[in-house]
């Protein structure tokens, strides 16, 4: 059989069932999963800089150690 005739009135093509994937989880419930398993005060400040990134916040490192830790909760907890 030609294409043509396979189109008109021959063999009907089954799509293949689409794959259902769990739906992302939202940005705060990641943030609060990962904030619980990082322990911020054994962390330097480059580190926490870096970390804060990760998680959307831009730290400045002229801040003491102890003001980025609180900068880092008060982002996490919003």
């Amino acid at each position: 059989m030609s294409r043509f005739s396979d189109l008109v009135g021959g063999k009907q093509e089954v799509a293949p069932a689409p794959v259902v994937e769990e739906a992302p989880r939202p940005e705060e419930e990641i943030a609060d999963a990962i904030a619980e398993t990082v322990d911020f005060r054994s962390m330097s400040k480059n580190e926490l800089e870096d970390y804060g990134r990760t998680v959307g916040i831009e730290l400045d490192r002229r801040h003491s150690r102890r003001k980025l830790i609180k900068e880092l909760e008060e982002h996490l907890s919003t």
